[in-house]
């Protein structure tokens, strides 16, 4: 693998897949931006293969343990380019079928890293391959719409696709930086798993919608029990289940203010407008849905691409300094 083929995969192929957390990425040193990316790339091509509709459950499983063991290092890299050939042609989204096409040469640039960075992106998506693989058991081979069981499977399910990710992210700050915070690393570790709980939250909180269209409900069975509900009902009685999702919703709010916190610990002006990022637009996200109301349940709510430039352009100008990004969060909590 040459450096033009890196740079292809931490570039083009990066930024096809990721709407915001790409522009994290690119401001970071690159120390930190080569393992960041290449964890992110490989957590999303695990998860586009476990949520390709047209396979069917049985092969997703199978192709995702494959994949997840090619990523520990333990089968062939002939494996990944197996998976590649069965999955691409199953891809609708053309980003999602070039990032597929990629796996072998994602693969490779995984043996490139240093020992340390190596092990360390291993080990975060072997949690979020458990999550993943979790996931396609309780929805990918039921019929009707599977719902997690308990507030705590949800809390979980959060920690192991994206509570990880803030820890590991913790985690190479430490190694790579020096005078990294103000805070001891078992601290941010917290705060860093908050943080990435909450930005799941807050997707699965804009997706309730789809999600329950395609068969999987995030909302907690016992929750939608105790106000005599069933998943199947929740599109028909939106109104119904507006105290679970206001619950939720204030879960993901802290998760948020606990990546500002955490933002606002870190030395570095440069990582800390990266750290910073997804935790304004998740505000903005989070005041957006509160606006829609019931109407999440029909359409997806994101913060426009105009509205992440703008929100972009605040950070920068104040030079991501502590107390204009404090002021930045609450401004955009209340729009």
């Amino acid at each position: 693998m040459n450096d033009l083929e890196i740079d292809r995969l931490r570039g083009p192929i990066l930024r096809s897949v990721s709407r915001s957390f790409y522009l994290s990425l690119r401001v970071l040193p690159g120390p930190l931006r080569d393992p960041l990316s290449l964890a992110y790339l490989l957590a999303r091509a695990t998860d586009t293969i476990a949520d390709t509709p047209e396979a069917p459950g049985k092969l997703r499983t199978e192709a995702l343990r494959n994949l997840a063991r090619g990523i520990q290092g333990d089968t062939p890299i002939e494996t990944a380019a197996v998976i590649r050939n069965s999955f691409v042609p199953l891809q609708s989204n053309q980003a999602e079928r070039a990032l597929i096409d990629t796996l072998p040469a994602i693969l490779e640039w995984l043996e490139l890293l240093d020992d340390r960075d190596r092990c360390e992106v291993r080990e975060v998506l072997k949690i979020i391959n458990k999550g993943q693989m979790l996931d396609l058991e309780r929805f990918g081979t039921g019929t009707g719409i599977q719902s997690l069981s308990t507030g705590a499977d949800l809390d979980q399910y959060t920690y192991l696709v994206a509570g990880c990710v803030g820890e590991f992210w913790t985690r190479l700050c430490f190694a790579h930086i020096r005078n990294c915070c103000d805070w001891a690393e078992s601290e941010m570790l917290v705060l860093g798993g908050q943080y990435g709980k909450g930005l799941q939250l807050i997707n699965i909180l804009r997706d309730v919608g789809s999600d329950l269209k395609a068969g999987r409900c995030y909302l907690p069975a016992d929750e939608l029990h105790s106000l005599g509900l069933t998943p199947g009902e929740i599109l028909a009685k939106p109104a119904r289940v507006e105290s679970i999702v206001r619950h939720w919703h204030e879960k993901a709010k802290s998760g948020m203010m606990a990546g500002l916190d955490y933002a606002c610990a870190i030395n570095q002006r440069r990582v800390r407008f990266a750290t910073v990022l997804p935790a304004l637009i998740g505000a903005r996200t989070l005041s957006l849905m509160r606006e829609a109301g019931t109407n999440v349940f029909e359409r997806t709510v994101k913060v426009p691409r105009a509205g992440v430039r703008k929100i972009m352009s605040s950070a920068a100008l104040s030079f991501a300094s502590r107390s204009s990004l404090r002021r930045l969060f609450a401004r955009l909590q209340q729009v």
